[in-house]
């Protein structure tokens, strides 16, 4: 059986690929539940104090709020990933620039939506969610990123910033 190398997996279209100084865009992420019902109480997830079990010792839990994809096939892809993931995508959202969405698992959201200019080109975006959007842009521009978007509220949906390392496009989110 042949080995994959990083072509068959980038060529898959499944890979994401985050620059290391993605830990400098981490200032103000949220590391427990996003739900605050679940964030009340002593002893409870956003304990930081105490190592989750499934993290090796200096690690730390990043919370993907939005998976945006661009793509020239919106629609042949929705159909694709709703054909074998089993999502169910929504009709486009103005807001999200037309994107088509669907609900993910643990309160993340997939977007899936057509070039907004002629420029655009294809890409896989994800969203970090963050408690402090202003900090993290801060922090990930004075590690070297380019601020391609700086904070820009959403209404109905939060606000989000898109930094770019490395070309690397990763956005942050805040809710």
């Amino acid at each position: 059986m042949p080995t994959p190398t990083r072509r068959h997996v980038l060529g898959t279209g499944v890979a994401l690929a985050l620059p290391p100084t993605v830990m400098a865009l981490l200032t103000g992420c949220d590391q427990s539940s996003t739900d605050p019902s679940e964030q009340a109480g002593t002893g409870d997830a956003s304990n930081t104090d105490t190592p989750d079990s499934n993290q090796p010792a200096g690690t730390a839990s990043v919370n993907i709020h939005y998976l945006e994809i661009v793509s020239p096939e919106a629609d042949a892809l929705c159909d694709q990933y709703a054909a074998v993931h089993g999502l169910a995508f929504g009709e486009p959202d103005p807001s999200l620039g037309n994107a088509r969405t669907a609900k993910l698992d643990g309160g993340g959201m997939i977007g899936i939506r057509g070039p907004m200019r002629d420029t655009e080109t294809p890409v896989i975006r994800p969203y970090l969610l963050v408690e402090d959007i202003e900090a993290s842009v801060k922090t990930a521009a004075e590690a070297g990123a380019k601020v391609a978007l700086p904070p820009m509220p959403i209404p109905g949906h939060g606000t989000c910033a898109i930094v770019i390392q490395g070309g690397i496009e990763c956005g942050l989110w805040q809710v």
